[in-house]
């Protein structure tokens, strides 16, 4: 255990000391920051308008408060599973310096390493994302604030989900690389593709039938539609205060993806929650197996 824990800390602090792999995790929640900054919040805005009965006067700070909660989700979402990739991608550069060799040479068990690489992520990606999620709250508190206790404390347990889910995930894909260009290419992949398959970028509801279809069977998708929920739930509910029919609530909801849809049929909230935790339970199985068979596989090199 104490072994485990020094290579734990170990891990964060080269994460952290790597000017380069840190600044490059932090790529994807920027370039999301520049695009809100130079139009995504017009087109959130303008999208919201569209959807407004014409004879109920909404105030910009209910405006805003959507604009922000959309802002929120699309940031965490992003950000838990670009960072765990770039704070993962540790193992693959110790690969690549030799000193995972090192490591090797010593009595340490292969399974502590590789557990003190995963829980290393995670705590990592955990503290960057709680660091994005109060910033946005800040900046939420600011413009236009609705949430509640409840909400706020929904939305970080969202968030320690999709880190579990970015972590399991980018453990199985990095124990597979070993060279300095597969993880320039993975990471180029994830940052900038990961944002559109998961409906950060874009809403879901813009695309067409088929990919709508192809992108609600991710699990990735789901947690940004958790997400949404519960950043815009206490901006929607003063709608609903203002006059707001159900078929226009539905119709918002349905446009901001708060509601998804797979095949014409409506993706209940348990399900979401369901499919997230079950898919990363079986990711961090699939971790654990591949993790033994390479162990096995070495122990049977050194006879």
């Amino acid at each position: 255990m104490k072994t485990a824990l020094i290579l734990i800390r170990r891990n964060i602090k080269l994460f952290f000391k790597d000017k380069g792999m840190f600044f490059t995790s932090l790529i994807t929640p920027v370039i999301l920051l520049v695009l809100y900054a130079t139009f995504l919040a017009n087109v959130y805005r303008d999208s919201f308008i569209q959807n407004f009965p014409e004879t109920v006067v909404v105030s910009g700070k209910i405006l805003n408060g959507l604009v922000g909660g959309q802002l929120l989700s699309s940031l965490i979402s992003v950000t838990a599973v670009t960072v765990a990739f770039c704070s993962n991608l540790l193992m693959v550069q110790d690969k690549v310096s030799g000193a995972r060799l090192d490591i090797d040479i010593t009595p340490v068990k292969s399974s502590i390493v590789s557990l003190s690489y995963y829980i290393a992520t995670f705590i990592t990606t955990l503290g960057i994302c709680l660091f994005a999620l109060t910033a946005c709250l800040g900046y939420i508190a600011f413009i236009g604030f609705y949430l509640s206790f409840v909400d706020i404390i929904l939305l970080i347990s969202d968030t320690v989900m999709l880190v579990f889910f970015g972590t399991a995930l980018s453990s199985i894909v990095n124990s597979f690389l070993s060279t300095q260009g597969q993880m320039s290419a993975v990471g180029s992949i994830v940052s900038s593709c990961y944002g559109f398959i998961a409906g950060a970028y874009m809403p879901v509801s813009s695309f067409s039938s088929g990919l709508r279809n192809v992108v609600c069977m991710l699990p990735g998708t789901y947690g940004t539609s958790l997400l949404r929920n519960h950043a815009l739930g206490g901006a929607l509910g003063e709608l609903e205060k203002l006059g707001f029919n159900q078929m226009h609530l539905t119709s918002l909801k349905d446009a901001l993806d708060c509601n998804l849809y797979l095949f014409g049929r409506q993706i209940p909230t348990f399900v979401m929650y369901l499919v997230l935790i079950g898919v990363t339970l079986l990711l961090v199985g699939a971790f654990v197996l591949i993790t033994y068979l390479k162990n096995k596989k070495i122990k049977k090199s050194d006879r």
